[in-house]
């Protein structure tokens, strides 16, 4: 629950900052912050089944931020866009978790 309420104040303070984005950076920075949701939505999941641990947490994060960013670099070197390709695995984890968290909660 800290993390996305983290995602939220982050969020609201990088938008009153104004902070810059140069074009050429902008899709890493969305595939990473799809894989700071993906990591916040399983970690919501897994903290209701009673089975989170920060350690998986953390190495979830880091590894989905970085593998999407590497992927999004090597099709920028294949002249490829790769970027639709990883929200959209990234897309379909988050929903599978929020799905989870309703069922949860309605069942």
């Amino acid at each position: 629950m800290y993390v996305l309420v983290g995602l939220i104040v982050g969020g609201a303070v990088a938008l009153m900052v104004g902070a810059d984005i140069p074009p050429d950076q902008s899709r890493y920075l969305a595939i990473i912050v799809l894989a700071g949701v993906d990591a916040a939505a399983g970690g919501t999941r897994a903290a209701l089944e009673h089975t989170f641990s920060d350690r998986i947490f953390v190495v979830s994060l880091m590894t989905n931020a970085l593998l999407g960013a590497a992927l999004v670099w090597l099709g920028d070197q294949l002249d490829l866009d790769l970027t639709t390709a990883v929200a959209v695995v990234f897309g379909i984890r988050i929903f599978q978790n929020v799905a989870a968290l309703r069922r949860r909660y309605l069942s």
